[in-house]
């Protein structure tokens, strides 16, 4: 497990104990180190900041995420989890979609994806498509 890694479950952790200026410390120490991670640490540090009542921050960081153009299926869970909850089912559904597309099969985070995908399509009053068709095989 790499050092970014074990920072990112410690931003975690921190935020799970109510310390949000902790986390994003974290996580910025996780992104500046650069080692292998399962999330992209700016999707950390984006809901935290969020959280931290700075969502215009957030959104330029989220914003960033996408124009790197690479990304991975665990970080789109994530960002688009982080977007549903902070009021923006449109930008969630886009994060949710871009992480099945970037998916390669099945697995527990495209599941993931699937059905945060759909709940907000229900949410958002859009018809069935043939992504959430797939929600119906994988499960």
């Amino acid at each position: 497990m790499s050092r970014a890694a074990i920072l990112v479950l410690a931003a975690e952790e921190w935020r799970q104990a109510g310390q949000p200026a902790r986390a994003l410390e974290c996580f910025q120490r996780a992104l500046d180190d650069g080692g292998e991670v399962n999330v992209d640490p700016r999707a950390g540090i984006a809901d935290t900041l969020f959280e931290l009542d700075r969502p215009d921050e957030a959104k330029q960081l989220v914003d960033s995420i996408r124009a790197d153009g690479r990304v991975d299926p665990s970080t789109a869970l994530n960002v688009a989890e982080t977007l549903l909850a902070y009021g923006d089912p449109h930008g969630a559904h886009e994060w949710a979609t871009e992480g099945v597309l970037a998916s390669d099969g099945a697995g527990s985070t495209r599941e993931a994806l699937l059905r945060t995908r759909y709940r907000i399509r229900v949410d958002l009053g859009l018809p069935e498509d043939d992504l959430d068709a797939l929600l119906d095989v994988s499960c």
